[in-house]
């Protein structure tokens, strides 16, 4: 079982995974906002991750379709021009995007976890979020990412509990940081 408070917490971190991950610029204004269903999710892909513990798994999906705003975006993030890159580049930048969002989400857990592992991104096919439920998971929710009121994404996280998860969040503190290398 998840209690409620950590299911805020879940939460709470994926919507600053989110906004870490898919800023080109701290001039960025990345909106997410939970839906319901995920009857609003249309895009035609979705880059997956896992964060997992011996207490849980989360998986982590990111909705894209790379449509004319999304390739400007993703082109900004990538400090390229959407002219210079190829479909794979694309795919390199969403599954940097991804890596991004799951170390971001891997680091704030981690200080109510100490034993996790994270994924490398997969590419699939829309259709797979129609299958989370089952996964038999205690909490899944979904979102819709507005970036810069122009690019929109959604995504998705799926926890499949192992034990008993309870654990609180500060949701006053935010960090800054958006998984920049530091150099020493």
């Amino acid at each position: 079982m998840i209690s409620h408070q950590a299911k805020a917490g879940f939460e709470f971190f994926v919507t600053n995974a989110l906004k870490a991950a898919l800023s080109s610029s701290s001039d960025d204004q990345v909106d997410v906002t939970p839906l319901e269903d995920s009857s609003e999710i249309k895009e035609q892909r979705l880059v997956i991750l896992t964060v997992s513990s011996y207490l849980f798994r989360a998986l982590t999906l990111m909705s894209f379709t790379l449509d004319a705003p999304t390739r400007r975006h993703l082109a900004a993030i990538h400090h390229s021009t959407p002219e210079a890159m190829s479909e794979a580049d694309y795919l390199d930048v969403i599954g940097e995007v991804g890596n991004i969002f799951c170390g971001t989400l891997n680091r704030d857990l981690s200080h109510h976890f100490p034993y996790l592992g994270m994924s490398t991104p997969n590419v699939l096919e829309r259709q797979c979020i129609d299958h989370l439920s089952e996964l038999d998971a205690s909490y899944i929710q979904h979102f819709r990412v507005v970036v810069n009121a122009s690019v929109t994404f959604h995504a998705s996280l799926c926890v499949c509990d192992f034990a008993d998860i309870d654990f609180q969040v500060d949701t006053t503190v935010t960090e800054e940081s958006h998984g920049e290398l530091e150099l020493f």
